[in-house]
């Protein structure tokens, strides 16, 4: 499938329709095939990115050789990337060798390729899926699932109708704790969802930054066109290519990066797709260095109150790059206390005593004081490793490769934290309230 100078139309276009012909010439149901119990399931990298490498691949080997999964091939627009993944594949003893193709074209060319792994930019995430399930492979795809919803209907569309396996990068997901949180609110005994506090805070002038490699790479050593996938005409700049998390709309930043995370946990325990309406306010108070996405950032999510089984409640989320105090939060909270996600506890606090319930004519509701399972804490740092709850993910998604049972984060759960960020990113741009038009799944700029 060749792109280049096409504009995104085009593109998006070819996105849906499939790779090299590959969907027009197959039906859905003739490559959905299930992997047999000792066929061995060939993957490939699909963007060689600091995530991969420090957390992705590591999580992957610690359950290759229990699941018979294999790393055999590597697509990475810049040359430097495909020798470093090549490089670091031998060197961790994860691959003696492996094919290197210079662009996704060359890599759904291959015959040898079951899966992908995708870890690319952010914007380029959607249409990278929608090209895989369309050339006929499961995939593990990075979230943000989509920065645009155009882009996001094409992934969702593309993933339904090919029934391949797609794992969102939503590692809350395959976490105990997370999962004894849900299955608290949905037993009833927690009461209905009140309020949601989130945070995430850190101090790293550092973060999303690649200085270094910027200065070192060339523009004749990658595919600018192939990256920029349409989205804009913009001139060669290594700072987008390398720093791409600071510049819309090659990312939200915070929003796809951070809140993705946490506003898909509103989702998952609450049962609403996305918000009805959103505000957000923010701007670059600290670190002026030429971004153009925010570093300090506030938005609040109204949900509800629909027709069938959910009351309405609010969701203030707030993050900074300047001053690390309050860390990752999570608060939950009802009527009758708050399930507190770092501390992995579930107690009164805030709740409606005796005293107050009287002078309404209630009962009182206090929650018991008990601990969830126990989970990883939530990592802050640039660069957070291999962890519990990526290596779990990984390992769900293995599983459901095989058993074609839907993963944990499927591509209709990636879908709609997109929706809640898209609205939260367009409040924030517009300084207007953000609503969702669920007919025609587009976000609204009152």
């Amino acid at each position: 499938m060749e792109y280049i100078n096409h504009s995104r139309r085009d593109f998006i276009k070819k996105a849906a329709l499939g790779t090299a012909g590959l969907a027009m010439s197959m039906n859905a149901s003739s490559y959905a095939k299930i992997i047999g119990a000792n066929d061995r399931v060939r993957v490939a990298v699909v963007g060689f990115s600091d995530r991969f490498r420090s957390s992705l691949a590591p999580s992957f080997m610690e359950h290759a050789k229990d699941m018979n999964f294999e790393f055999v091939a590597v697509s990475d627009l810049w040359n430097r990337r495909r020798d470093e993944c090549e490089a670091f594949m031998k060197e961790k003893g994860f691959a003696s060798k492996i094919a290197k193709a210079r662009n996704n074209d060359e890599l759904y060319g291959m015959k040898n390729i079951d899966a992908v792994i995708i870890s690319t930019a952010d914007f380029q995430h959607a249409l990278h899926c929608a090209e895989a399930v369309k050339a006929g492979k499961d995939a593990y795809v990075e979230k943000p699932f989509a920065e645009s919803m155009e882009d996001a209907r094409v992934a969702l569309k593309a993933v339904e109708e090919t029934k391949k396996i797609v794992q969102v990068g939503s590692q809350r997901r395959s976490a105990p704790n997370y999962w004894a949180a849900y299955e608290f609110i949905k037993s009833g005994k927690f009461g209905d969802v009140t309020m949601v506090e989130m945070t995430w805070n850190v101090n790293q002038p550092g973060r999303w930054r690649r200085p270094e490699l910027v200065k070192s790479i060339r523009k004749e050593d990658t595919d600018w066109e192939r990256f920029r996938m349409g989205k804009t005409n913009d001139e060669w700049d290594p700072r987008k290519y390398l720093e791409f998390r600071l510049f819309y709309p090659y990312s939200s930043g915070i929003a796809g990066q951070w809140m993705a995370h946490q506003i898909d946990t509103v989702h998952w325990f609450s049962g609403y797709d996305h918000p009805r309406s959103v505000v957000a306010n923010g701007g670059i108070y600290m670190w002026k260095d030429g971004r153009t996405n925010a570093d300090t950032f506030t938005a609040v999510f109204d949900y509800g109150p629909d027709e069938d089984k959910n009351k309405g409640f609010q969701v203030l989320y707030s993050s900074r790059m300047h001053n690390a105090a309050g860390d990752v939060k999570e608060y939950y909270y009802s009527n009758g206390g708050m399930i507190n996600l770092d501390t992995n506890k579930i107690t009164p606090e805030g709740g409606l005593t005796a005293s107050h319930a009287k002078a309404m004519g209630m009962e009182p509701f206090l929650l018991p004081e008990t601990s969830l399972k126990a989970g990883a804490k939530i990592e802050t740092s640039a660069n957070t490793g291999s962890d519990p709850m990526t290596s779990l993910h990984m390992r769900n998604w293995m599983e459901c490769v095989r058993s074609r049972k839907e993963p944990n984060a499927s591509a209709k759960a990636g879908y709609n934290h997109s929706v809640a960020n898209i609205m939260a990113t367009m409040a924030l741009q517009t300084g207007k309230r953000v609503t969702f038009d669920a007919k025609k799944q587009d976000v609204v700029i009152s």
